[in-house]
């Protein structure tokens, strides 16, 4: 009798279409994540070109008093220099990219971490890959900003010890805080057939709220020395503000930012009632006892009018919209056979969906700074009203000269990249 072929000629035209069609789709999701990377990549350099040459020559009325035309001068050559360096490395990061789809890189990088059988090994090994070819493209723009750039323009401080000590720990960090999304996230995927998404989005939530909390307590102290403000009329102060607008303090911490540059800051942990004040050396250095209660006015004004709890839901509702589309993405294998390679991967997929995603994070980003900005004002108002508009003025025209910062920024990069309001703005709003 005659013998029967192991496929018949009608599985195999069925095993031809579906292969043709795997490669079709993948072939326009490829088009579709390359287009995205160039449109990416040309928004952002022609928006940094739009904002760099709205520099004015003219000194706004509001800061004649502080900024000088020597300065003035100095803080445009900052801008121009930092810009050329953001510039330069855009465009290897972009390189990078284009080289990585268009050369099959995330296909190769995908067979090597294929040899090991644990897809949990196989996804960590290959973030750990990426995260290696990244730093070598970003650690010497680093270098080079802070010790030649900020360096020639005095706001250095930090020592090439410290400088290298922190990639260690920022390492050692993104590996703990990347194997306990990544491991979990895996597991969760490969168990459930469908909902996977739900349950990412609840442990991607208690990660976020725990990292708020506990900020000042488990990760400062990685990088910074936390001491108590010594007892006289600044924390005098501070404690009387807090105490009549019925604010509760838990620490008040001054962070040696001296270390790192002469640049000030301040920043407030925790969620809840009771908070944690941190305030830069460099800060206290530089403004009066009054000027830092009108800037802690300011911080207060957001938890009373409720933006840090409207933020954090937000917040919260806007990884759920991740976490849906990450799933989305994970599902068509057709991404990941379009980075290159022959199966469906965890690892590929999210390397996909970062990009798949990025027209829709850039919608929220807009929508969270355009909220962000509305906040400022409000927190600003509540300053002028609680505490002294005059002085919170103050602190922020020293804060913008002391930094060399852009008094013009065009429209454009404000309404797309500012969660603040810019600086004159804010001081008119406050007049």
């Amino acid at each position: 009798p005659r013998s029967t072929p192991l496929y018949s000629s009608a599985a195999s035209d069925v095993y031809k279409r579906q292969l043709y069609n795997i490669t079709m789709d993948s072939g326009i999701w490829f088009l579709i994540i390359l287009g995205l990377v160039i449109f990416n990549f040309l928004f952002s350099t022609g928006l940094d070109y739009i904002n760099h040459l709205n520099w004015k020559d003219l000194i706004p009325n509001e800061l004649k008093d502080f900024y000088k035309p020597e300065k003035y001068k100095k803080a445009r050559e900052y801008s121009i220099k930092r810009n050329k360096i953001s510039q330069i490395s855009s465009l290897f990061g972009f390189t990078l990219i284009i080289g990585l789809l268009c050369f099959n890189g995330y296909g190769y990088i995908n067979d090597f971490v294929s040899n090991y059988n644990s897809s949990y090994i196989q996804s960590g090994v290959f973030f750990i890959i990426l995260y290696f070819i990244s730093s070598i493209i970003s650690v010497p723009f680093s270098y080079y900003n802070t010790f030649v750039i900020e360096e020639e323009f005095g706001f250095n401080k930090t020592t090439k010890k410290t400088f290298f000590l922190d990639i260690i720990k920022s390492l050692i960090l993104t590996l703990i805080i990347g194997s306990i999304l990544l491991f979990p996230s895996i597991y969760l995927f490969e168990t459930l057939e469908s909902g996977f998404w739900i349950w990412l989005w609840i442990g991607v939530s208690a990660l976020m709220i725990f990292i708020n909390m506990f900020y000042a307590d488990l990760i400062v102290p990685l990088f910074n020395k936390l001491t108590p403000l010594e007892n006289g009329d600044l924390r005098k102060k501070i404690e009387q503000y807090s105490s009549k607008v019925g604010y509760l303090l838990k620490n008040i911490y001054v962070i040696d930012g001296s270390k790192r540059s002469t640049k000030a800051n301040a920043f407030f942990s925790g969620l809840g009632p009771k908070k944690t004040i941190a305030l830069y050396d460099t800060l206290i250095e530089k403004h009066t006892d009054d000027e830092l209660v009108a800037v802690l006015a300011h911080e207060v004004g957001h938890y009373k009018k409720k933006h840090i709890f409207s933020g954090l839901l937000l917040t919260i509702i806007q990884l759920g919209i991740t976490a849906f589309f990450l799933e989305f993405c994970l599902k068509q294998p057709e991404i990941s056979y379009a980075l290159g390679g022959n199966e469906m991967s965890f690892h590929l997929g999210l390397i996909g969906f970062s990009f798949i995603f990025s027209p829709i994070s850039l919608i929220s980003g807009i929508f969270m700074n355009y909220l962000s900005r509305k906040n400022e004002f409000e927190a600003d108002s509540y300053a002028k009203e609680t505490s002294s508009g005059h002085h919170l003025s103050l602190a922020l025209k020293k804060l913008s000269v002391d930094s060399l910062s852009n008094i013009y920024p065009h429209p454009a990069y404000v309404f797309i990249h500012y969660s603040h309001p810019p600086l004159i703005k804010r001081l008119q709003a406050l007049k």
